[in-house]
């Protein structure tokens, strides 16, 4: 017997994007149902964005003591205990688990249900002890690893991001199929941690981003040790004697354990979206510009939509569907501002368009760059690794910025505000930056936007005729 539900609002999956819409909704004094087979949490909290960052962070530790030289401080080689860096990497993850915890959530008021959940009709859905039925319904199932149909792939252990994080034993060669930002996170952290690290990649590593400011963590890579192979297809892989070999461009690699890494695919296996009238093909559920489906009534938000697939755009989502259905407020979704951080070191941000792209697209731009090797503070940091590039319409609106060194991901935010506010590049050059700091980059970079007027022959003309007035 299943009991029977009835509600204001139904979601299905409690990752970042059914927390945020779950949590707003119950306090605006909505009946809420929540519905998650997994953890609460989701990927972010669970296998994604908060472990890698905690691992990335004992990293960057093992290689600051193998650094310090150029700050007269003797150099250490750290003695690293793995599965005590993976005590930490628990740690970080059960500090911030209470936030997303059900506990929590039913103390909003929130109806759990850690059941699998797939749709009954247009406005039902059915678990395994109920049916719910809802006035609106959000389906935030979030995303997963995919597998590539690689020879041999189904016959060998390989770890995802998903499984990763539940290891305990440094690898001795780690070999990570696919060079986008969680394999390059991950390839630079093991290798930093001790372990020999291979990267293939079938394009070029971090192929979204600008090459340019992709070729300074390629080469810090390449400093720290990881093998990189890019623009090579793997043809196959086999398990032999405790060891994984794969076959790629012509050559085979030995290694102790695989870590594939080559993209996600929207979560909509067992949903039944057909019995709720809700399209969707292989890259994610169709929705219109307010999120919602081809049922008027169910909303898809996060990674289930394909797109961008980032817990911040996530959270950006479900503010979306508040504003329209709960405030029949108009409200458009342009996650196409969201900016995205690879964090690596050094980290390498970006938001909005990038050079290529803008070039593409408008035809006519301009780009400026400032080098953190003019930067003070980065000079007294000894990091000056890095740049910031900027492209702008030909009247100054920002169309795009590319970031690449240490604090990357903090230092985008302003450009991000910038762009989503439709503000020129001018509001850089009226900041005040405090001094010293690597935020004094944006200002900079402004600045030379607009150098080749201020000291061209016109101005220091029109300086001269005014001049007689002194």
């Amino acid at each position: 017997m299943t009991k029977a539900i009835t509600a204001d609002l139904c979601i299905i999956g409690a990752g970042s994007a059914g927390l945020s819409v779950a949590a707003g909704a119950a306090q605006l004094g909505r009946k809420v149902v929540l519905i998650e087979k997994g953890e609460m949490g989701g990927d972010c909290l669970n296998t994604g964005c908060v472990p890698s960052k905690a691992l990335i962070a004992a990293a960057a530790r093992t290689h600051a003591m193998r650094n310090v030289g150029k700050f007269g401080i003797k150099p250490v080689e750290p003695e690293i205990d793995f599965g005590a860096v993976m005590d930490h990497v628990d740690g970080v993850i059960a500090s911030i688990a209470p936030i997303d915890s059900q506990e929590r959530f039913e103390g909003l008021g929130v109806t759990v249900l850690r059941e699998h959940a797939s749709f009954a009709g247009p406005r039902q859905v059915k678990t395994e002890t109920a049916t719910v039925t809802a006035k609106h319904i959000v389906i935030a199932t979030g995303s997963a690893p995919f597998i590539p149909p690689i020879n041999g792939l189904g016959e060998t252990a390989f770890f995802t991001n998903e499984s990763i994080f539940k290891n305990r034993t440094l690898p001795d060669h780690l070999i990570v199929i696919g060079g986008g930002p969680i394999g390059v996170e991950l390839a630079q952290a093991h290798r930093r941690l001790g372990a020999k690290v291979t990267l293939i990649e079938g394009e070029t590593i971090l192929n979204k981003d600008d090459p340019e400011l992709v070729e300074v963590v390629r080469a810090q890579l390449k400093e720290d040790g990881v093998d990189i192979i890019e623009k090579t297809m793997v043809e196959a892989v086999s398990a032999s004697g405790g060891s994984v070999l794969l076959k790629a461009g012509g050559r085979t690699i030995s290694g102790s354990h695989l870590l594939v890494a080559v993209g996600r695919k929207p979560t909509v296996d067992g949903l039944n979206l057909e019995a709720g009238g809700v399209d969707y093909d292989k890259t994610g559920i169709k929705t219109d510009s307010a999120l919602r489906t081809t049922n008027k009534r169910i909303y898809a938000i996060g990674d289930v939509r394909g797109g961008l697939q980032f817990t911040h755009v996530a959270g950006y989502h479900a503010s979306v569907v508040i504003r329209g259905m709960l405030f029949k407020m108009p409200a458009t979704n342009n996650d196409s501002q969201a900016p995205w951080v690879t964090y690596s070191d050094p980290e390498l941000a970006q938001v909005g368009l990038t050079e290529a792209a803008a070039c593409e697209r408008h035809g006519d731009v301009r780009t400026v760059r400032a080098s953190f090797a003019d930067n003070d503070r980065a000079e007294a940091m000894r990091d000056t690794r890095g740049l910031i590039k900027v492209t702008t319409a030909k009247d100054g609106t920002i169309l795009g910025a590319s970031i690449v060194g240490a604090g990357a991901g903090d230092l985008i935010q302003n450009w991000a505000f910038a762009i989503s506010n439709r503000q020129k590049i001018k509001a850089f050059t009226n900041m005040i930056a405090p001094y010293p700091t690597r935020g004094e980059i944006s200002k900079r970079a402004a600045g030379a936007w607009y150098t080749p007027a201020l000291f061209s022959n016109r101005t220091k003309m029109l300086v001269s005729l005014l001049s007689i007035f002194d």
